[in-house]
C-alpha cells in the first residue's frame, strides 16, 4: 500500500509541541527531532509509533535495523517522560549477531539523546523464551541446572532410537512400508529396503515432523487426529506422530531439551494469570525485526508479551486463524516476506507475516519502507524485474496446470524497491555503479567461470583493495569449497585476503578440534589420532606445516625418540615438544578442566573461548555422575557427528564477513542481512535454482514422493486453516511449489546484497552434482537468467571481445 494510506499516530508538529510541554530536558526535543529528520520516510513512520499494532513491510536495503534502532530509542525517550515506572522495551530479532548489531545501534542513539543506555533488552526469540522460562521454573517445567540443550539432526541418537522403538511397537505398519508399491519378497531387496527405512526415510520423517509440529505447538495426539482426515496408504501423519511421541519420551527421560522446548516452556508460564501479568507489566512494547522468519508459536509469544494485560484472548490454539490485531497490542513487526528463505527447513512461512500485514492494512496500521539506498540503480532495476518476472511465471500456472487462486501463493509480495529521493538524509545512498553495475556472463564451463571471476576480482581489488568489500555467494557449501581451492593461488599472488566462511562452518571447528586433541590424549600412540591432533595444531598455526604422515606413522619414535634415534629437525622437534606438553597436562589436570585448557592452548579468540566454555559446560553436565575420558569422548563425538552446535558469537561477528580488502566466499543463506560493494553470483543453473524436487533412487520403492515432504505439506495445510488436508499427490505438488518459491526468494536476497556491482554467470557446462565437480554436463541456466539478459542487453558481457582484449 502507499505511504499516504498510513495514518501516523503523531504528526511531526504534534510531536514538536508535545515534547515542548513535557520534556524536563530542554534539548531533548531537538535531539529527538534531529534523529527523526535523519531518517527516510518509511523509517520515520516507525519512529512516529506511540502505541498499538504496526506492521512495516520493508524492501532490501531500506534500513530496517537503522530505523528500528532509532524508533526504539525515541520510544524509550517517550517512556522516560511519560512514566515514572521503569517498564522496558523488548526488541527481538532472528540471530545473535543481528541482536548484537541492533543493540549497539540503540545505545548509539540513546547516547545522542543524552539518556542512560538502559530501558530496553534485545533478544533472539529463543533467548527471550529462555529468559521467561528460567524466571518461572516452577511453571515452565524447565529446571535449567538439570537439563541439557541440544540441536538434533536426523543422525542424532535420540532420533535413531525413536525410529527403532517405533519399529518395535508398530511391526504391521513397518511391514507395509517395507512392501512399498510392489515387492517380490527377495531377501537381498528386503534387507536393502530395511536399511533405507531405518537409516534414511524414517529418521528424515522424524526430524522434519518433530521440528515442524513442535515449533507450531502441535502434539502427537493432534497429528493422529489430522491423520484420520487423510487416505494415504502409509498413514504418513500417523507414523510421524508415533516417531514424535517416542522422541519426546526419550527427551523427557534423559532431561534433554531442544530450542522448541524453550518457546513451549515460556508459553506455559504465560498461561498463568499471575506470571503473565508480571511479565506484561515489565514491558511497554515489543519490536520485532525479521518478522517473516517467525513461526506461529513464536508470534503468539510476542503477542501475549506485547498485550496490555488482563486479556487472555491471545492464548489461542496454534492452528487458529490470525485475529485482527487490537489496539491494546503494543507490537511493531518489521520484515520483508520477499526475504523469507528459511521455510523449507524451519516452520517459518511468509504467509504469517503477510497475514499480519493484511490485517494491519485493514485498520490502517501498515507502513511500507520501499525506498532503499543500499544498491546502485541498475541493481534495483534488475531485482525488481526478477521479482515481477518470477511472479508472472508462477501466477500463470501451478505445477498441475491450474491458475494460482491467490496472490499470497506467488513467491513474492508485490512490492517494488524505489531509489531514495534527492536530498536523502543518509549519506552514500544509491552509489554510482562500478562498470555496468550489472554484468551477465555465460562462460564455457566452470573452469572458464573461475578465469573470468579471477580477472574481474584482480581488476576490482587492484584499484584500492582497502576501500571496498566483495563476496562470492554460492548456493551450497560444496561450490564454495571448490571455488576456494581454485582461487587460493590467485588471491595469494595479488595479496587479496580470501575468507571461506563455509570452511569454518564445515569443520564446526571448536568441538572438532577439541575432540581431536582429546582422542590423542586417550590414545597417543594411535597414528590416526596423532595425525588428527597434528592437523589441528597446524591449522591453528601452533606448529609449522610439514609431512604429518611421516610423523604419525611412528608415534613412539616421534613423541619419545630414543638416544640412538636421528636428531629431529627443528620443525619436528617443535611439534613433538608441544605434543609432550599436552600429554603432561593430561596427567596434571582434572578431567573437567581439559576442554578449557585446550581452548587456551589453541589460542582461541574471544568468541571461540566462549564457545569452548559452553562446550565444556555441556559435556561436563552430560557426564556428571559418570566422569571418565570415555564418557567425555562419547558425549563430544555425539555433538560433532549429529548436532548443529551453535557457537557463541561476539558483537563483531558480521564484520568479519564484510571487511574491506577481503574476498568472502559465503552461502546465499548466510549472506542474509549483509552487504558488499561487489557481489559475485556464479553457477546460476536450473538444477540448483529453483532446483529439482526429486526422490532418491534408493527410496523410490515407496512411490514418487518422500514421506517427510508430504508430511510437512500436510501439516502446513492444517496450520494455514485449509478446509481439507491434501492427499499425497497434492501435498507433493505443494511441497514443490514451496521449494521453488523459496529458491527464487533466495536469488532475490543474493542479488540485493550488492551495492555497486552484481556479477552473475551461468556456465554452459557444469556438474550435475557438486560432489563430483569434474563430471561436467550441459546445464540449463536458472530461468530468470536468460530473462535478465533479454531485459538488460547492455549488461550482457561479450566474451569474444573480452578474450581479444586480454
Amino acid at each position: 500500500m502507499s505511504d499516504s494510506k498510513f495514518t501516523a499516530p503523531l504528526a511531526q508538529e504534534l510531536l514538536h509541541s508535545e515534547l515542548s510541554e513535557r520534556s524536563p530536558v530542554p534539548s531533548l526535543r531537538e535531539k529527538i527531532l534531529a534523529i527523526r529528520n535523519s531518517l527516510r520516510p518509511g523509517q520515520q513512520q516507525m519512529a512516529d509509533w506511540q502505541s498499538g499494532p504496526l506492521a512495516i513491510s520493508a524492501v532490501p536495503g531500506a534500513g530496517k535495523s537503522t530505523g528500528m534502532a532509532a524508533a526504539a530509542a525515541i520510544a524509550i525517550a517517550r517512556q522516560y517522560e511519560r512514566s515514572s515506572s521503569r517498564r522496558h522495551l523488548v526488541v527481538v530479532t532472528f540471530t545473535r549477531s543481528a541482536a548484537a548489531n541492533i543493540k549497539a545501534k540503540i545505545r548509539k542513539y540513546l547516547k545522542e539523546l543524552s539518556l542512560p543506555q538502559t530501558g530496553f533488552f534485545v533478544y533472539t526469540l529463543h533467548g527471550l523464551a529462555l529468559n521467561i522460562a528460567s524466571r518461572h521454573s516452577d511453571l515452565s517445567g524447565l529446571q535449567l541446572q538439570n537439563v541439557t540443550l541440544i540441536t538434533p539432526t536426523q543422525s542424532h541418537r535420540f532420533i535413531r532410537t525413536a525410529v527403532e522403538q517405533w519399529i518395535a511397537n508398530n511391526a504391521g505398519i513397518y511391514l507395509r512400508l517395507l512392501e512399498g508399491h510392489q515387492f517380490d519378497g527377495e531377501e537381498t531387496e528386503r534387507l536393502r529396503r530395511q536399511s533405507v527405512l531405518r537409516t534414511e526415510v524414517l529418521p528424515e520423517l522424524a526430524n522434519t515432523v518433530i521440528h515442524e509440529a513442535k515449533s507450531s505447538g502441535i502434539s502427537p495426539e493432534l497429528l493422529r487426529e489430522w491423520s484420520k482426515q487423510t487416505t494415504d496408504e502409509y498413514a504418513i501423519l500417523s507414523v510421524a506422530a508415533g516417531l514424535y511421541e517416542q522422541y519426546q519420551n526419550l527427551m523427557r527421560s534423559r532431561d534433554f531439551i531442544d530450542y522448541d522446548d524453550m518457546i513451549l516452556a515460556a508459553l506455559r508460564v504465560l498461561e498463568n494469570d499471575s506470571a503473565r501479568r508480571i511479565e506484561q507489566n515489565q514491558v511497554f512494547a515489543v519490536f520485532e525485526d525479521e518478522a517473516q522468519d517467525s513461526s506461529p508459536l513464536q508470534t503468539q509469544l510476542l503477542e501475549i508479551l506485547a498485550s496490555d494485560g488482563g486479556d487472555n484472548s491471545l492464548l489461542q490454539t496454534p492452528n487458529s486463524s490470525l485475529q485482527t490485531p487490537n489496539s491494546s497490542l503494543n507490537l511493531v513487526r518489521v520484515g520483508d516476506p520477499n526475504q523469507a528463505i528459511n521455510s523449507t527447513f524451519t516452520p517459518a512461512d511468509p504467509i504469517y507475516f503477510r497475514q499480519f500485514c493484511e490485517e494491519c492494512d485493514r485498520i490502517k496500521r501498515l507502513a511500507t519502507m520501499d525506498q532503499a539506498g543500499r544498491s546502485t540503480i541498475i541493481i534495483i532495476e534488475a531485482a525488481n524485474f526478477a521479482l515481477k518476472w518470477i511472479n508472472k511465471q508462477s501466477s500463470a500456472t501451478t505445477n498441475n496446470g491450474q491458475k494460482t487462486p491467490e496472490n499470497r501463493q506467488v513467491p513474492f509480495r508485490l512490492q517494488t524497491i524505489r531509489p531514495v529521493e534527492v536530498g536523502d538524509p543518509q549519506k552514500g545512498a544509491n552509489p554510482a555503479p562500478v562498470g555496468r553495475g550489472l554484468e551477465l556472463y555465460t562462460p564455457r564451463d566452470i573452469h572458464h567461470t573461475v578465469e573470468l571471476l579471477s580477472q574481474r576480482i584482480i581488476e576490482l581489488f587492484g584499484e584500492d583493495p582497502t576501500q571496498h568489500s566483495a563476496a562470492i555467494l554460492v548456493r551450497e557449501n560444496r561450490q564454495g569449497r571448490w571455488l576456494a581451492e581454485a582461487l587460493t593461488s590467485v588471491c595469494k599472488e595479488h595479496n587479496i585476503t580470501l575468507y571461506d566462511v563455509g570452511e569454518r562452518d564445515r569443520r564446526s571447528h571448536v568441538p572438532q578440534e577439541i575432540l581431536a586433541l582429546l582422542q590423542f590424549y586417550d590414545r597417543p600412540h594411535s597414528p590416526d589420532y596423532l595425525k588428527a591432533a597434528l592437523e589441528a595444531l597446524v591449522q591453528r598455526q601452533l606448529i609449522p606445516t610439514q609431512d604429518l604422515n611421516a610423523l604419525a606413522s611412528l608415534p613412539e619414535e616421534f613423541l619419545y625418540p630414543g638416544p640412538l634415534a636421528a636428531p629431529q629437525p627443528e620443525t619436528v622437534h617443535k611439534a613433538a615438544r608441544l605434543c609432550r606438553n599436552l600429554l603432561r597436562a593430561r596427567l596434571e589436570l582434572p578431567l573437567y578442566q581439559l576442554i578449557s585448557f585446550l581452548a587456551l592452548t589453541l589460542n582461541y579468540d574471544q568468541a571461540e573461548l566462549a564457545t569452548a566454555d559452553k562446550l565444556a559446560e555441556r559435556v561436563n553436565q552430560q557426564i556428571a555422575g559418570n566422569s571418565s575420558m570415555g564418557g567425555m569422548l562419547s558425549a563430544l563425538s555425539e555433538i560433532v557427528s549429529s548436532e548443529r552446535f551453535e557457537p557463541v558469537e561476539t558483537e563483531d561477528s558480521e564484520e568479519r564477513y564484510t571487511r574491506p580488502g577481503q574476498l568472502t566466499i559465503i552461502t546465499m543463506h548466510k549472506a542474509k542481512g549483509l552487504d558488499w560493494d561487489y557481489v559475485f553470483l556464479p553457477f546460476l543453473h536450473e538444477n540448483l535454482i529453483p532446483g529439482r524436487f526429486w526422490v532418491p533412487p534408493q527410496s523410490q520403492f515407496l512411490g514418487d514422493f518422500t514421506l517427510s515432504e508430504v508430511a510437512r505439506a500436510q501439516i502446513r495445510a492444517a496450520l494455514h486453516g485449509e478446509s481439507t488436508i491434501p492427499d499425497v499427490t497434492q501435498a507433493w505438488e505443494q511441497a514443490k511449489h514451496l521449494k521453488i518459491s523459496e529458491e527464487y526468494r533466495l536469488l532475490y536476497v543474493a542479488m540485493t546484497r550488492a551495492k555497486r556491482l552484481v556479477w552473475m554467470s551461468a556456465a554452459q557446462k557444469a556438474p550435475f552434482t557438486w560432489s563430483k565437480p569434474d563430471n561436467l554436463q550441459e546445464q540449463a541456466p536458472c530461468p530468470v537468467f536468460p530473462a535478465l539478459k533479454r531485459q538488460f542487453p547492455e549488461c550482457v558481457m561479450n566474451l569474444v571481445v573480452m578474450a581479444k582484449q586480454a
